[in-house]
């Protein structure tokens, strides 16, 4: 038996990278679990046959798709004891050049629909469960052009504190990773490969992080040896910085 038998997860972004590699460690420590993609039906699917996960197509913006997430998730696990809320958008840009549209997306996807998951799990979560919260570290280390991505991280490290407080007398537990530079298609996509290099050299491991690294301390706080820790903002960042 496994130290997830038995155990529900819903995991949000969970197509690729980070979502991606939590997926399958939850699924490989034998919880059952759904994730939600937006458009990549490809990975997704690729993902749920590897795994045996189930892949709900669903816009973290739209309310009408998560209320639809989150019904087929209740439908299909055997409980909700789980909830990782991985799914995020950067809009990075200036603060000079964000646009209306922007700000509205990445505070609904990254935001309002962590916030909304976190409510819906406070009704329907079995007592012991486990939120986690995928945030970022530039949080605390503010660099041009993620004012908008950064501070509907912070929402989402503070949902998680709030949480912590108001579900801990189900001994609920809620927490937020914080990864640094992690290896994929997101960072490289939103960084010129001269950054990684000076990336990897701030970085006290040496090297960028990979996102099972970030799904093992997610495992952790899911997991039964997580159980004493609840709304803390942990570091993954293998010593950036």
């Amino acid at each position: 038996m496994t130290v997830l038998s038995g155990k529900g997860a819903l995991v949000t972004g969970g197509s690729r990278g980070i979502g991606r590699a939590v997926v399958e460690r939850l699924t490989s420590d034998g919880a059952s679990v759904v994730f939600s993609y937006r458009h990549d039906r490809e990975a997704a699917e690729r993902v749920a046959k590897e795994t045996g996960a189930h892949a709900v197509q669903a816009d973290q913006a739209d309310r009408d798709d998560l209320r639809r997430l989150f019904a087929e998730a209740e439908a299909r696990l055997p409980g909700l004891d789980i909830l990782v809320n991985n799914a995020a958008e950067t809009g990075q840009a200036l603060i000079s050049e964000v646009t209306d549209e922007v700000y509205e997306r990445v505070f609904a996807v990254n935001a309002r629909a962590t916030f909304l998951a976190i409510q819906w799990a406070g009704r329907v979560m079995r007592d012991g469960g486990r939120i986690v919260n995928v945030s970022t570290l530039n949080t605390e280390l503010a660099a041009p052009g993620v004012a908008v991505y950064a501070a509907s991280k912070a929402a989402v490290e503070q949902f998680a504190k709030v949480a912590a407080r108001e579900l801990g007398g189900r001994g609920i537990t809620a927490n937020t990773v914080l990864p640094g530079a992690t290896d994929t298609d997101m960072l490289r996509s939103s960084n010129p490969p001269e950054a990684l290099v000076q990336t990897v050299a701030l970085t006290s491991l040496g090297r960028l992080g990979r996102p099972e690294d970030v799904a093992s301390v997610i495992a952790f706080l899911a997991g039964p040896d997580g159980g004493w820790v609840t709304g803390q903002s942990i570091r993954a960042t293998g010593g950036l910085y």
